[in-house]
């Protein structure tokens, strides 16, 4: 009797410590890939599983977008004009080899080889390239590469600029900008080009790199670490999002006779673009497009061990477990247990027993806790600690050190602590995103005093950008000015650093602008204020601060909007501080084409008047609406400055002007219109010291503004109150492409560009 009593004792302990089982698929068991009738349904050892097929009525139709082509010499498997390496039905994830675009030079600056794929043949704008698996890459060392395309309707740009001066200075590895660059793509891109240009036509680097290089390709497979490794080759891989139909899952299963998941699965609407795909349900595994295509996995066969002290009977996805006489399921159907109150009818030895069980559970239990209390205050020393070196890392030493040494104290930047801002974002919820760009990603947020706010998950990609983090904190802790956003604070103790500003509800100034089918447009009054408003804030910065600030990227998507549509200056991260007795600063070039100072372009040196000179390309579009850079203007008038100084030339003002503008036109208004354009020529001409000052224009502007009717502005002030600024001829200047990415920059003359059509949206 004593061994049945302690045979009871070990079972039930060991219920009790035996957690839920997980099961995964059946590797082993046979999966059908291709319908009924096709077989031999592979290519150069590449399988072909259904949707796609070599033959008609092997691949789903219609239209033919699934018809796959095996050819018996060279390489073998192809889609349309595309050589294809892997297909994956789970991932809906097709792997195709594409080709480099390359253009090169000879000793003397001759261009010898342009050479730039075409792809004539689309994919029926089923296939997207996938903007989470690849990337765009240049690499030369006199580079400016764009890529070109055409999604949701729209065209789009961007690129980036690598350049270097000697062959031990590229760099592969981290491709950064110093003979290599990348830059992400959109999601739901059909169809792109791609552009290489020269800013010397390769003659000072024609003897270690005669050649630029520039292609989309899977990120995960951009391994080189040398430009020899790389010159020889030819294609590389690129990854498409497929998806069946347009529709999402929701209207696709009211349409019994096309819709294309079969028995014992499961729809899920594509995340890359729209359009579905369908999964075996869980418990199966196979080919869900296919009838009878999710076969059954046999839980008991591959897990023996799944049923405690019983047998495991397997039935359609799942398995259930049959235990032997006087035994009993329990742990969720896992574990059979003695039913050891039939053992003996004695009340005593039924006691002993129970109280045997009780006191040893009891005992397991105290153990248990004082293990799990033990375990959380080692968790809690880690996190401890794991965060005081993630401050130090993310550079709160030298923030506190910044801030200490500044004749502002650290408590005007509150240090907020990690788990605050984890909940105000529910966990960095995707939902809650505001915006995206170089430096890092924007998420809306409620803070436990209901204030909302937004925080900014910086993107640190190396030490060079802590510098910028801090710099961005040490600026916006001097500013106190109602047009500049403000910083509440920031967090250090996280992966990447955090920072929590105002919430600004009503976006961007570009999003008002160049939206011309919004409902509510900024009137000409608007548009005057929120001139005036930045012009303030940034006279604020160069003028009223203890030592004074360049912002270094004005532009209209960094001019926000709050509920009452005033301007507030944001994105610091590249500002600098200089002497008050300082003229400039020196620096690689850095910013957004179409808003940079072309002196600073030739010489590197920032001065106050180049954020003049970004002003006014944004007195241009409060003016015009148009975007800084457009491929849809003439060739010389890519760049909205040249296209506007022209303009201004030939007495055409009034006919670039904004409709929304026009339309609202009176006498006074004509006549700020005009003021305003003056200044803005003033503000781009291309001699740095003939450009007024941002006092200066800050108080023009305000006169402008005061300006009720035709006879309340009397033009500029008399030469005793403001300088008269003299305007020499305005040679006309432009880029044929501009890039959406901010890097270190040369400036880059114009070439001829080859369109590639990578994935059309008309369909055959």
């Amino acid at each position: 009797m004593g061994l049945k009593i302690i045979r009871i004792i070990i079972h039930l302990m060991i219920g009790a410590i035996i957690s839920d089982q997980a099961f995964c698929s059946n590797n082993n068991s046979s999966i059908a890939t291709h319908i009924r009738g096709c077989n031999n349904q592979s290519c150069g050892g590449l399988e072909i599983p259904f949707p796609f097929g070599l033959d008609k009525g092997c691949y789903m139709e219609p239209p033919y977008l699934f018809q796959i082509y095996c050819k018996t010499s060279g390489p073998n498997l192809f889609m349309s004009d595309f050589k294809v390496r892997n297909i994956s039905v789970l991932d809906g994830e097709v792997t195709i080899m594409l080709a480099i675009a390359k253009d090169c030079y000879s000793k003397n600056g001759t261009q010898i080889t342009s050479d730039f794929s075409d792809f004539t043949q689309g994919l029926n704008g089923y296939f997207s390239v996938s903007f989470t698996k690849n990337k765009f890459y240049s690499i030369g060392c006199d580079n400016l590469a764009t890529v070109n395309g055409y999604r949701n309707d729209t065209n789009y740009t961007t690129g980036c600029i690598s350049s270097c001066s000697f062959a031990d200075e590229i760099d592969l590895k981290s491709c950064s900008g110093v003979g290599c660059c990348q830059t992400s793509i959109p999601s739901d891109l059909r169809r792109y080009g791609l552009k290489l240009d020269s800013n010397n036509n390769h003659k000072s680097v024609w003897s270690f790199n005669p050649c630029s290089y520039a292609f989309v390709m899977q990120e995960t497979e951009f391994k080189f670490s040398s430009l020899e490794e790389f010159t020889n080759v030819t294609e590389l891989p690129l990854i498409f999002d497929w998806a069946v139909g347009f529709d999402s899952c929701e209207v696709a299963k009211n349409n019994t006779e096309t819709y294309a998941c079969k028995e014992n699965s499961v729809c899920v609407n594509s995340t890359s673009r729209s359009g579905y795909l369908c999964r075996c349900s869980d418990g199966y595994e196979g080919n869900p497009y296919l009838p009878n295509g999710c076969i059954d996995i046999n839980e008991c066969k591959l897990h023996p061990n799944s049923c405690q002290n019983g047998t495991c009977i397997n039935i359609p996805g799942s398995f259930k477990c049959s235990c032997p006489k006087d035994y009993t399921l329990v742990l969720n159907g896992t574990l059979c247990s003695p039913q050891f109150l039939m053992i003996d009818n004695s009340n005593s030895r039924k006691r002993i027993i129970i109280y045997s069980v009780l006191s040893t559970a009891l005992g397991c239990v105290i153990l248990l806790i004082a293990l799990w209390r033990l375990v959380r205050v080692i968790n809690k020393r880690n996190k401890i600690k794991r965060k005081g070196i993630l401050f130090q890392r993310n550079g709160g030493l030298l923030l506190q050190q910044q801030l200490s040494t500044s004749e502002f104290s650290v408590e005007k930047t509150k240090l907020f602590n990690s788990e605050e801002l984890e909940k105000s974002t529910n966990n960095f919820d995707k939902d809650r995103i505001l915006g995206q760009g170089g430096q890092g990603t924007v998420y809306k947020g409620m803070l436990t005093d209901g204030r909302i706010v937004a925080v900014k998950k910086s993107k640190i990609d190396d030490e060079g950008k802590i510098a910028e983090f801090i710099n961005e904190v040490v600026i916006l802790s001097q500013i106190n000015h109602r047009n500049v956003v403000k910083l509440l604070g920031c967090c250090l103790e996280t992966e990447v650093p955090l920072l929590v500003y105002e919430f600004i509800p009503n976006g961007t100034l570009a999003h008002y602008l160049h939206d011309h089918k919004r409902e509510f447009q900024l009137t000409w009054i608007m548009r005057l204020r929120i001139a005036t408003e930045i012009a303030g804030a940034l006279f604020y910065l160069h003028y009223a601060t203890s030592t004074p600030i360049y912002h270094r990227d004005i532009k209209s998507s960094n001019i926000l909007l709050d509920e009452k549509y005033k301007a507030k200056v944001a994105d610091f991260g590249t500002s600098k501080t200089v002497e008050i007795d300082q003229t400039h600063v020196t620096t690689l070039i850095y910013g957004t084409f179409g808003y940079l100072d072309p002196e600073y372009f030739q010489s590197s040196q920032f001065t106050d008047k180049s954020d003049v000179y970004s002003f006014g390309v944004v007195l241009v579009e409060l003016l015009t609406g148009e975007k800084a850079i457009s491929i849809t203007r003439s060739k010389e008038g890519k760049s909205l400055a040249t296209y506007f100084l022209i303009s201004m030339e030939e007495n055409r003002l009034f006919e670039i002007v904004d409709t929304h503008v026009i339309n609202e036109s009176q006498n006074h208004i004509n006549d700020q219109i005009m003021a305003v354009a003056n200044l803005a020529k003033k503000c781009l001409n291309l001699n740095g010291k003939m450009r007024p000052t941002m006092k200066e224009v800050s108080v023009e502007l305000e006169r402008i503004q005061m300006a009720n009717n035709a006879d309340d502005y009397s033009g500029p002030q008399k030469a005793e109150e403001i300088e008269y600024i003299r305007t020499e001829q305005i040679e006309p200047w432009d880029f044929s492409y501009a890039t959406t990415s901010t890097s270190s920059m040369n400036y880059a003359s114009p070439s001829t560009m080859v369109e590639l059509p990578l994935l059309s949206s008309e369909t055959h």
